[in-house]
Order: structure tokens, then C-alpha cells, then sequence
């Protein structure tokens, strides 16, 4: 018969040795069954959960992780500066729902940005070297080493967004950003608007140039052609830049897409200082549907992709290789045009 332990009166905390006695088992079979291992009868194991209950033990997670080798941590590595990052709505909204995704689970979400190649070494380093059981890319601008640097380390990890390169065994939750592109081209072509001026995002990013394309292989089934193109850096500052650069080329234009909202944001103070009213002399489309779109002056029409739901997906992703140690299968959602009063 087995002898009850109970708390001790000095209130120390129960331990695996404890657990052990009062379930009449081996410490290394109460390992076995706290790290769900395959090993242990199920009587054993019953009698272990009851002991783990009856006693109130919790596992010490630095000793399980010498066990199990997990850390319990995921990183989420972006490519920009860290203020970039938190006033950024697309790349915010996506930290929030990547941590939210993770509560109850017992994991914790650490945030690493680099602004440069030097930072982006110093975080390679610190990622692969043990600290995290897998990593959300986010942000990953083309010719970036970290991606295949994490391969090669055998680290886990998926693509939060749009990729450059396709690495085999990797997984990556997108959006369609050549379809939502396609949408903004027949919305413009629907309202007689053929004149038609975009902003993209950095040339180095795969989103921006799939949104772009979008736009032109909408234009031209409809028998239109993109008149010009500028570039910002996914903020108001460089798309108002962008604007006042394309209202100087092209003064008669009638409709511009902007590849992110808040370069969008930027474009509508661009054309409201060149005096041009939004709609009525310029169509302005934007693309992401962050909470910015619907306060803008005026409202933006916009592309929504579905932030969240990426984020959420993208976890989702990353714990189903740690459990199986196959990558998920891509996963590509759809966008849909949301309209307000810009066009």
C-alpha cells in the first residue's frame, strides 16, 4: 500500500521526489509522464497525475527543459527597427495576435528586431543558438541570410507573410497579395478611373512587388496600363514623399493604389496640400484595412488581409512542427476590397 505524503508544514513546495513517493514510482517515471512520454503503463501514469494533483506540483520548467530540450519561448524576428515595428499597424497587429495565439499554452513570445545586416547577425546568433524552439519571420526583406541560416541550424521556424525565396520544408501564412492588387485595378477600371499611379512598398519586399503586379495584370485585362510607380517604406512620412513625386510627373492623374495603409495615409495629406479633392479628382486605394483606414480624412478604401488570422495561423504552423517535426503545408488567404468614401 502506498504511504500518503502530504504538503510539508513548512511550506516548501513538493518535488519530483515527492511526487515519486507518493505515487509509489520511480523519479524517472514521473519524468516520463510529466514529458508525456510513451514509456510508462497506464496505471503508472494515472497514479502519477493523481499524486501531481493531490500534492499541487508544478514541473520546473528549466529542469523539463534540460529533459525535453524546449526552451518554452518562441522568437518573432523582424526586420526593421524596433520603433518601426511598434508603430508600424500591420507588423504591431501581428506581434498582438501572435501573443494573444500563444496564452494557455504555457509559451512565451520574445520579440527581436534589427534595423541592419550588424543587428541582424547579433539576433542570428542569439536565435540559433538554442534560446527559442522556433522562430516566426516576419517583415523578411529579399537577400536576408536569416532564413536559410535557421535551416541549415535546424531550427523550426515559418514565414509570417510574404518570402523571397522558397526553402523546402519551410511553411509560410500569407496573404493573396497579387489578387487583392487585381481587386484595386477593377474598382478603379469600374469607376472609369484610367490614369492610374501606384506606391509600393520597399523594392525588396516580396508583399509589395506581389500587390503591384496585382494591379498591372488587372489593368491590363482591362485594357489599361499602369502610368507610374514609386516607393516608400511602409510609412505616411515616405508615402507622402512618394505622392508629391508622382503628382510632379504626372499632374493629370486620377487614381493611385498605395501598398499599405499608412503610406496611404501619407498620400491623402500629399494630394489634400496639392489642393486635388480624394475622391472626386483622385481615387485613393490603400491596402491591409488597419484600424488607421476607417479614421483617415477621408476614408480609405482599402484591401483587407486578415492580420490576425495570419498571425494565429502562422503559430499555429510553428507548434504543429515542434509537436510532429513536419512543417505545416503554405497556407495563402484571401483579400477582399473594403469600401469607404476614397474610392
Amino acid at each position: 500500500m502506498r504511504r500518503r505524503l502530504r504538503p510539508s508544514p513548512h511550506g516548501k513546495a513538493p518535488t519530483l521526489q515527492t511526487v515519486a513517493l507518493e505515487a509509489g514510482v520511480s523519479p524517472a517515471t514521473v519524468s516520463r509522464v510529466i514529458n508525456s512520454s510513451a514509456r510508462v503503463s497506464e496505471e503508472h501514469r494515472e497514479a502519477v497525475q493523481a499524486a501531481i494533483a493531490r500534492l499541487g506540483y508544478v514541473p520546473n520548467q528549466s529542469a523539463r527543459g534540460l529533459v525535453t530540450r524546449r526552451t518554452s519561448a518562441l522568437a518573432l524576428v523582424v526586420r526593421e527597427t524596433l520603433s518601426f515595428g511598434v508603430s508600424d499597424p500591420y507588423v504591431s497587429a501581428t506581434m498582438i495576435a501572435a501573443s494573444q495565439s500563444l496564452i494557455g499554452t504555457g509559451i512565451h513570445l520574445v520579440v527581436l528586431a534589427a534595423r541592419d545586416d550588424a543587428e541582424q547577425q547579433s539576433v542570428a546568433d542569439y536565435v540559433v543558438s538554442g534560446h527559442f524552439d522556433g522562430v516566426l519571420l516576419v517583415s523578411v526583406h529579399d537577400g536576408d541570410p536569416l532564413p536559410e541560416r535557421l535551416l541549415h541550424a535546424g531550427v523550426p521556424f515559418v514565414f509570417c507573410g510574404a518570402s523571397a525565396v522558397v526553402l523546402p520544408g519551410v511553411c509560410s501564412v500569407d496573404c493573396d497579395n497579387p489578387g487583392g492588387g487585381r481587386l484595386v485595378a477593377e474598382r478603379f477600371l469600374a469607376a472609369g478611373r484610367r490614369r492610374v499611379v501606384a506606391i509600393g512598398g520597399p523594392t525588396d519586399m516580396p508583399a509589395s512587388a506581389g500587390r503591384i503586379a496585382g494591379l498591372q495584370a488587372g489593368l491590363e485585362a482591362g485594357g489599361a496600363q499602369l502610368l507610374d510607380l514609386a516607393h516608400g517604406a511602409w510609412t505616411r512620412t515616405s508615402g507622402e514623399q512618394a505622392m508629391h513625386e508622382l503628382l510632379l510627373r504626372q499632374p493629370d492623374l486620377d487614381a493611385v493604389f498605395v501598398a499599405s495603409d499608412a503610406m496611404a495615409v501619407g498620400a491623402l495629406r500629399a494630394l489634400a496640400k496639392a489642393e486635388r479633392r480624394v475622391p472626386r479628382d483622385v481615387a485613393v486605394i490603400g491596402f491591409d484595412d488597419v484600424e488607421l483606414a476607417e479614421y483617415a480624412a477621408p476614408p480609405l478604401t482599402t484591401v483587407r488581409q486578415p492580420i490576425a488570422e495570419q498571425a494565429q495561423r502562422a503559430v499555429e504552423a510553428l507548434l504543429h512542427q515542434l509537436r510532429t517535426g513536419e512543417p505545416a503545408a503554405p497556407v495563402v488567404l484571401p483579400t477582399e476590397l473594403v469600401l469607404r468614401v476614397s474610392a
